[in-house]
C-alpha cells in the first residue's frame, strides 16, 4: 500500500525558517536566494494541491484561542468574585442572605434581556435560596445608559426592583420623559429621581461594570453567572434552574 508523505509541508516550513535571510536586515531589505525561491514555490504548489491544510491550521488556531479564552474566563471568575457578588453599588433582590448568588449583566433596551426578565423574577419566587445581583451594562447607546442611571438612582427611594422590572417590561424608547413616566407608575418621585440621576457616581458604577464585563469576556447581554460558571445569552426559567442546580451540586 502506498503511503502518502505527510511530512512534506513540515520539511518545507523548516527549510524556510532556517535558511539565511528569512529575518529582516537592519535596512529592511534582503534579496531572496535561488534556494528560497524554489522552496517558496514548492510550498505554494503543495498548498494549492492541498488547500485543506490551511483550513485545518485555522481550525486549530481557533480552537487554541477558544481554549485560552475559556481558561482566562475561568481564572477571572475566581479572582473577580468579590466584585461580582459583593459590590455595594450593585442592586440586590431575592433573598439578601441567599446561599446561591445569580449575577446578571443586562441592558434595558436589550430584547433578550426583556425576554429573560420574567424568568429571573419567577426564579426568586420559587427558589428561596437565590440572591440576585444586578449589573447594569448599557451597550445599546445613550438611552440605555440613561435608563441604567435612573435604575441605579431609584435605590435611594427603595423602589429599584419594581422599577427594574417595569423598565424591562416596557417597549418605550427610554427617553428621559419615558423613563420618568415609568418611574411615576411604580410610585417613584419623578423630580427626586431626575435629580438623583445626575449624580456622577452612577457613571462610575457603569464604567466599573463595563471593565468587569471585558475582563470576563462578556461582549453582549444578557450574561448570567453563578459561582464560577458564566452563561452568555438568554435563559428561560428551566435554564436558570439548571444553572442554580449545577451550582448547588458543586457546593
Amino acid at each position: 500500500m502506498r503511503m502518502e508523505n505527510t511530512s512534506t509541508p513540515v520539511v518545507f516550513v523548516m527549510l524556510v525558517l532556517f535558511l539565511p535571510g528569512c529575518s529582516t536586515t537592519a535596512k529592511g531589505t534582503q534579496t531572496p536566494t535561488p534556494t528560497q525561491d524554489l522552496t517558496d514555490a514548492a510550498i505554494e504548489r503543495y498548498i494549492r494541491a492541498h488547500p485543506e491544510v490551511i483550513e485545518q491550521s485555522l481550525q486549530g488556531l481557533l480552537a487554541k484561542r477558544e481554549a485560552e479564552l475559556r481558561d482566562h474566563q475561568k481564572a477571572a471568575l475566581v479572582t473577580k468574585q468579590k466584585e461580582l457578588v459583593h459590590d455595594p453599588a450593585s442592586p440586590v433582590s431575592g433573598n439578601p442572605k441567599g446561599e446561591i448568588t445569580l449575577v446578571e449583566f443586562y441592558d434595558y433596551r436589550c430584547g433578550f434581556c426583556k425576554k429573560a426578565a420574567s424568568a429571573v423574577t419567577e426564579l426568586q419566587k420559587v427558589d428561596p435560596r437565590v440572591r440576585v445581583v444586578y449589573k447594569d451594562l448599557p451597550i445599546l447607546g445613550e438611552p440605555s445608559e440613561l435608563a441604567a442611571k435612573a435604575a441605579l438612582a431609584s435605590q435611594a427611594q427603595g423602589k429599584h426592583q419594581a422599577f427594574h422590572e417595569a423598565l424591562l417590561a416596557s417597549h418605550a424608547d427610554m427617553s428621559k420623559d419615558a423613563i420618568l413616566k415609568i418611574a411615576v407608575n411604580v410610585g417613584l418621585d419623578a423630580k427626586r429621581l431626575e435629580a438623583d440621576m445626575a449624580n456622577p457616581k452612577w457613571q462610575t458604577v457603569i464604567d466599573k461594570n463595563r471593565a468587569l464585563a471585558r475582563e470576563l469576556g462578556i461582549s453582549g447581554t444578557p450574561g448570567f453567572i453563578v459561582g464560577n460558571e458564566l452563561v452568555p445569552g438568554w435563559l428561560d426559567l428551566n435554564g436558570l434552574k439548571e444553572l442554580i442546580a449545577r451550582a448547588g451540586h458543586g457546593r
